[in-house]
């Protein structure tokens, strides 16, 4: 049983089809060196951590290999006799180069099951059999489709146990100051029961507001596979805050099927007539965005939030990346990237999608016009700024009505918070005429 993104016993076909096909497994993660170079310090901490739980509950039998995973996998089919190697299906284009890799190697792969409720590619317009390239109508198709039924984990486990030399955990440590948050399949069930009893039934009201504890925080369980969105669907019904609970993982995997369908999306524009447009290059305003220190409380709250915990809040997410895109005029890739270092949740299809949706070259039917005001999203989404004091300290001296706009407070720098690097209202301006040269160009 080859883990990937799956790091769990419960609902786990493949691990079930592994079981069921021979008389003891070969429990395997094999750290891959061209990933490990390309992931931050906080995500690799974190997958340490999981590896941990994951060994734990194997009873302390996983493999952990390093190198190639064609020689890594032939070397243990060869050790043990094994007759059979047991994936869930991937479909990034990395994991689905990877695995093509190795099977042009000769390594025959076994698939069952996928990190997704419904696999990418499987829901299409009755009409014509293609793609959904619209959000709601893929949602209702998906629904239509359904999913399995989640599964319990196996009552057993014959696995092999392993040599010394092939238990190779990583001890990556998150960097110093960071609080990054607890991993492995237990986590994410206990998180999980948390959330169903203080937060599902008013998720359609409170997942906008950054300063409360009102989402379910399962993207990074989700994105190591420590628990499958299946789990997550089972037993919800139909109140509006429910539907709003799976709405938020059909995104999920609305993001997935369009990457499946068009992968140079990972890097490249959906819309490819933004490419056109005019961007500035990332100077000494990104360098202040990425710190957090823009001036604007509301985006320097959340880009504090991700260096401190490898996660930002959803609503604040779009803010920031709103604010990169529409009021410093800088293409959105250099923001994916900086969230592809940082994130613990890190997933490439949502991160690029959702970049793109809020820069305004994405999925949605007219989105360009859509700019949020870092001011007025704060004053709604952190009343109180209660988000703001906890990661912005410069401000926690100001009142409710002083803390969005500290220009407008007599001391509200007087513990060096930093200036506006630019006026919202002004950038918003200029990102709208920037839209109008690309249409011109468009139809000259």
């Amino acid at each position: 049983m080859w883990f990937r993104r799956d790091l769990r016993l419960t609902d786990n076909p493949a691990l079930l089809a592994a079981i069921d096909a021979g008389e003891e497994i070969v429990p395997v993660f094999i750290l891959d060196p061209k990933l490990i170079q390309a992931t931050g310090t906080k995500r690799l901490a974190y997958m340490a951590a999981s590896l941990r739980s994951l060994d734990e509950s194997l009873g302390n039998k996983l493999h952990v290999c390093v190198g190639d995973q064609v020689d890594v996998l032939n070397e243990l089919k060869k050790k043990y006799n094994a007759t059979s190697v047991h994936i869930s299906a991937e479909y990034e284009p990395y994991g689905v180069a990877r695995d093509s890799r190795v099977e042009a190697a000769g390594i025959e792969l076994t698939r069952t099951g996928s990190p997704y409720a419904v696999a990418p590619g499987r829901v299409k317009k009755p009409s014509d059999a293609t793609n959904y390239r619209v959000y709601t109508p893929f949602y209702r198709g998906w629904l239509a489709h359904g999913w399995r039924a989640a599964v319990a984990a196996p009552k057993t486990i014959n696995a092999v146990t392993p040599e010394d030399k092939d238990r190779n955990f990583p001890t990556w440590q998150a960097p110093a100051g960071s609080e990054i948050p607890a991993a492995g399949e237990k986590a994410a069930h206990d998180r999980f029961k948390k959330f169903k009893a203080n937060g599902l039934d008013s998720y359609d009201e409170t997942r906008n507001f950054a300063g409360i504890d009102g989402t379910s925080k399962m993207s990074a369980h989700l994105k190591w596979g420590e628990i499958h969105p299946r789990t997550l669907l089972t037993g919800l019904g139909e109140s509006k805050a429910h539907d709003t609970f799976r709405k938020e993982i059909a995104w999920r995997e609305f993001y997935a099927d369009v990457l499946h369908n068009y992968p140079h999306t990972d890097k490249d524009y959906y819309a490819p007539q933004f490419a056109n447009m005019r961007y500035d290059e990332p100077g000494e305003k990104f360098i202040a965005w990425r710190e957090g220190k823009t001036g604007y409380p509301f985006v320097d709250a959340g880009m504090r939030q991700l260096l401190k915990e490898g996660w930002m809040h959803n609503r604040v997410r779009m803010v920031v990346a709103s604010f990169l895109a529409k009021d410093l005029h800088i293409e959105w890739q250099h923001g994916a990237l900086f969230f592809e270092e940082h994130l613990v949740d890190f997933d490439v299809a949502s991160n690029a999608h959702g970049w793109q949706w809020t820069a305004g070259c994405g999925t949605d039917a007219s989105p360009y016009y859509r700019v949020f005001n870092p001011i007025e999203q704060g004053k709604r989404f952190d009343e109180n700024g209660d988000y703001i004091r906890k990661y912005v300290p410069e401000l926690a001296h100001l009142k409710a009505d002083e803390i969005h706009e500290p220009w407008d407070s007599a001391d509200g720098y007087k513990h060096g918070y930093a200036k506006k690097i630019v006026e919202h209202s002004a950038e918003r301006i200029e990102s709208l005429a920037r839209l109008e040269e690309i249409k011109v160009r468009n139809t000259e």
